[in-house]
């Protein structure tokens, strides 16, 4: 049946009778939870490294997996963000500071590029796992192959990949196909497929805030895409102009979308059937300046790190939206923090809260709580809500751990960079470097090109560049100067 749910902060009112016992089975099951077998420490390291994991992994960069089987949800992000198969390349600086085994093993979508890799080891003196290839229609085939028994099949592609004793699995996302591949290997996964699953869906996340008494959003529940009109018009008679739909698991903005007019349902765009996947989408209200006393927003993160038994908040950021909230970057530390009293800390008693019920699930490693602060008429202090929990390795996990590794006193800016004219990496190098913008160990300042994403013709379109400085005043001005003096341009892109 579909049917809407209004679910508020204030209480809960169901709109068919399959709804209320969904609702009231989800109740019942979170008062039987063993909260005490799952407690962790929580640890505020104010920009410190966490003391990440003392174990060798054979790491599969499975980025088109995110979507846990959704294929549709998975082709928009492919046709949304391109090169995507190159992404999985930000792994290369950063997996031996996160496992720090001696044997590790990252496994990627496409070949590595050579030029960017010696430069990370040679210049950078950075240590590289290493470095072999899957593609991912093969992952998707020994997936397919292990579940059907077809293991000779699955064996004479796996075999290639080759892996010590004693290794663990893990990846983007830990998925049925990452789990059997472990259980071929002979290995155990860093975390489970529920816990992966669980710990990256949107809805679970809200119930988690709603009885933990944290601040959440104005929310109701679409079950198909008949109801959104509806589920619009609730909220729009809370004074809300706009409302964002949410699918229960997307990433890079795949999987929400946001409806203006809201008298003017006839006009919405349609719903993509993929939004349901999961079950009923979320329907949110949308804060904005002038909106219910609303005088400015900002969207800070914080990088957590979850072992057996801790939770680490190791370093807070400002990401970089694009006016309907799609990530083309972050900086660290948040500039408007000092003018804020008391905020920092606000987000740290929340994180420990909403990192208590991530450890709960079962999920473990990196992480990312993206907020929304908001400033009203009238409150000195601002309110501060959890956006949603990224149970995987982020776009801000890259450049936090190796700009805390390279400068672990100053600051940050990753900037996604699309060149307007597409050119090579070793052209692309000598362009940071012959005007004196490319890092280098010793340098007060400078530009690490994180990973470079490569279209058919073998060149760069696009990359992930990483300024480091004293302050990110510092490492804005410096990617400024930068844009002025290379020969080619660029335009901000999405993540």
């Amino acid at each position: 049946m579909c049917g809407k749910k209004l679910v508020g902060t204030g209480g809960t009112r169901c709109a068919n009778v399959n709804g209320l016992v969904i609702l009231l089975l989800i109740e019942c099951w979170s008062l039987t939870v063993d909260v005490e077998s799952t407690l962790a420490r929580f640890h505020d390291l104010q920009g410190q490294l966490p003391p990440t994991w003392s174990r060798s992994v054979c790491f599969f960069a499975n980025l088109l997996a995110l979507f846990f089987g959704n294929e549709a949800q998975t082709e928009s992000l492919t046709a949304e963000v391109g090169e995507i198969d190159s992404y999985g390349g930000r792994l290369i600086p950063i997996l031996n500071l996160l496992f720090r085994g001696e044997q590790n093993s990252l496994i990627l979508e496409r070949e590595p590029d050579a030029e960017l890799c010696r430069y990370l080891q040679e210049d950078l003196g950075l240590s590289l796992p290493r470095l072999q290839v899957l593609r991912h229609g093969d992952y998707v085939s020994v997936g397919e192959a292990l579940k059907e028994a077809r293991v000779e099949h699955a064996k004479s592609i796996l075999e290639q990949l080759g892996h010590p004793r004693d290794t663990w699995v893990d990846g983007y996302v830990t998925d049925d196909t990452l789990t059997s591949i472990a259980a071929e290997m002979g290995c155990r996964t860093i975390t489970t497929t529920n816990a992966s699953r669980d710990g990256n869906n949107k809805y679970l996340l809200y119930r988690a805030l709603v009885e933990r008494g944290l601040p959440a959003f104005d929310t109701v529940l679409a079950h198909c895409e008949a109801d959104v009109p509806g589920c619009a018009a609730e909220l729009a008679s809370q004074g809300y102009q706009s409302v964002v739909l949410r699918s229960q698991i997307g990433a890079s903005g795949i999987g929400m979308l946001r409806l203006k007019e809201l008298d003017k349902p006839q006009a919405f765009p349609n719903v993509p059937e993929y939004f349901f996947y999961e079950g009923p989408c979320l329907v949110q209200g949308w804060l904005a300046p002038g909106i219910l006393g609303v005088q400015q927003v900002m969207s800070p993160s914080t990088q957590l790190f979850l072992d057996d038994n801790n939770v680490y908040a190791f370093d807070n950021t400002e990401q970089i939206l694009t006016h309907d909230s799609i990530h083309q970057g972050n900086e660290s530390p948040p500039p408007y923090l000092p003018n804020y009293p008391g905020l920092r800390e606000e987000m740290m008693r929340q994180a420990q809260v909403a990192g208590g019920w991530l450890h709960e699930t079962g999920y473990r490693g990196t992480a990312s709580i993206d907020w929304l602060v908001v400033v009203r008429e009238g409150k000195s202090v601002p309110d501060v809500y959890v956006c949603e929990i990224n149970a995987r390795v982020t776009g801000a996990t890259y450049p936090s751990l190796l700009a805390r590794h390279l400068h672990p006193e100053g600051a940050w800016l990753l900037r996604n960079l699309r060149l307007k004219t597409p050119v090579s990496t070793r052209d692309l190098l000598n362009m940071f470097e012959q005007p004196g913008h490319l890092y280098h160990p010793g340098r007060r300042a400078g530009i690490v090109p994180l990973n470079l994403n490569f279209g058919r013709d073998q060149l760069v379109h696009k990359g992930q560049f990483l300024c480091i400085g004293r302050t990110t005043d510092e490492c804005h001005h410096f990617l400024t100067l930068a844009e002025q003096d290379l020969p080619v341009q660029w335009d901000s892109d999405r993540d």
